[in-house]
């Protein structure tokens, strides 16, 4: 733990110095670009099966030809994982994107490191800021703030609910329009459903998706509301009883009741065996909703993730953030940009297109919305849901603290320790990581 701590710190100084940095950078790219447009460089993640990357270049091209004294160069940086790696050493080499989406989950990292730049005096200079920020779903404003500030914008959004395969439903003698809304409902179809070629219920376990999972899981059984993570992002509550007997029921799924697949399941493995009626009910993104609804191959429905306790689900997905550092013009630049890519319309039509939640209010009132939800449906339960819903896992060094959960929770699945000796080691491990924030 020690020379994690060393690592993450020499990181941390070489992220600083290198914000530090961009300053003289940009005295440069301002003198390279006085004889042309300016050029923003724009890393994105895609971390949803479809067309989205297709989606955002056309996009960028589409701002481009209506701003031609601006160029963005979007650049296509992997899973969210990868990106939050390739900013950092586009960082530490001076080179930053100016504009980029990260998870909202890692606003606290964002902030602290200086890797991002506050955005309120952007938002008061614009002369509708204030009523542009008012009109995003509060459930996706929640986690732009540290520290009272707005540091991102709302974009990639999206809470996670249960696809399940409507004919697979009557052959097990289910009613395909009930379905399951609680974990004791949800077992007991998962077992009706579960043949020899296929499981009744599929979810992430993998690195970097059973956190999310898992705080949908935690909030659905808390007796008070309690997260896994205090809302300053400073201290974990991973190993209370509550924590402990979610994943407990996890793990029975898999080697008490065996309506689950065994061992490590993969995020990006569940669309397509549930396109292949390989599992018969998933906990997945609306973010693949464009994706299933376009291949699937039987009548399928959504639902709330079954509650427990009470009802509950996790928002995920990645917001807009600015590097710190870089020149006024370009801030300018990259928030006009912003602007472009949340407007009402657009933003309502991006939710078309790959099945994320609209994260504006005013898009709801949009011709595009209204008769996107008459014809699927199955796209209005994840706007629904966010009544019930939190931020997931989010906490200072966010992805050092979903590395420990993770790997604990994989410890646990695998059978390498118990379900409580995995949650107590990693809060134990955790407190270590965040005990420099305390």
């Amino acid at each position: 733990m020690k020379k994690i701590k060393k690592y993450l710190a020499l990181m941390l100084v070489g992220v600083l110095g290198a914000t530090t940095f961009l300053a003289g950078c940009s005295k440069e790219k301002k003198k390279e670009e006085s004889n042309g447009p300016l050029h923003l460089t724009f890393y994105y993640p895609v971390n949803v099966g479809g067309d989205t990357a297709k989606i955002i270049e056309g996009l960028c091209a589409e701002f481009n030809e209506e701003n031609p004294d601006i160029v963005v160069e979007p650049i296509y940086t992997g899973n969210y994982d990868d990106t939050v790696t390739k900013i950092q050493t586009a960082i530490q080499g001076g080179t930053p994107p100016d504009v980029f989406v990260n998870l909202a989950t890692q606003r606290f990292t964002m902030a602290d490191t200086g890797m991002a730049m506050p955005l309120d005096d952007l938002i008061a200079s614009d002369e509708d800021g204030k009523e542009f920020i008012q009109d995003f779903l509060p459930g996706f404003m929640e986690d732009s703030y540290v520290d009272g500030k707005i540091y991102s914008i709302p974009f990639q959004r999206s809470t996670e609910i249960m696809y399940y395969n409507k004919e697979l439903f009557k052959k097990a003698g289910l009613d395909p329009e009930k379905p399951p809304t609680t974990w004791d409902e949800m077992l007991e179809y998962a077992k009706k459903l579960t043949t020899d070629d296929c499981k009744g219920v599929g979810l992430a376990l993998n690195s970097g998706s059973a956190q999310w999972t898992f705080t949908g899981f935690c909030l659905e059984n808390s007796k008070d509301g309690k997260m896994l993570m205090s809302e300053d992002g400073k201290k974990v509550y991973f190993d209370t009883p509550e924590n402990v007997e979610a994943l407990q029921f996890w793990i029975d799924l898999q080697n008490k009741h065996k309506v689950m697949a065994e061992g490590i399941v993969q995020w990006t493995d569940l669309p397509t065996q549930f396109l292949a009626q390989e599992v018969a009910m998933i906990y997945h993104t609306t973010g693949n909703m464009a994706n299933i609804n376009s291949n699937a191959e039987f009548e399928f429905g959504t639902c709330f993730m079954p509650g427990n306790k009470q009802l509950g689900a996790a928002t995920g997905g990645g917001n807009f953030f600015i590097a710190n550092g870089i020149s006024e013009e370009r801030q300018q630049a990259a928030w006009k940009f912003i602007r472009f890519m949340t407007e009402t319309e657009r933003a309502a039509q991006w939710s078309l297109d790959t099945g994320y939640v609209p994260t504006r209010q005013s898009c709801f009132d949009t011709d595009i919305i209204k008769k996107y939800y008459e014809d699927v449906p199955q796209a209005k339960v994840a706007y629904e849901q966010i009544e019930y819903a939190k931020p997931e896992l989010t906490t200072y060094n966010a992805a050092e603290i979903w590395r420990i959960l993770n790997d604990n929770i994989q410890a646990a699945v695998v059978g390498d320790v118990s379900v409580e000796e995995a949650l107590k080691n990693a809060q134990k491990e955790a407190e270590e990581v965040l005990a420099e924030y305390q």
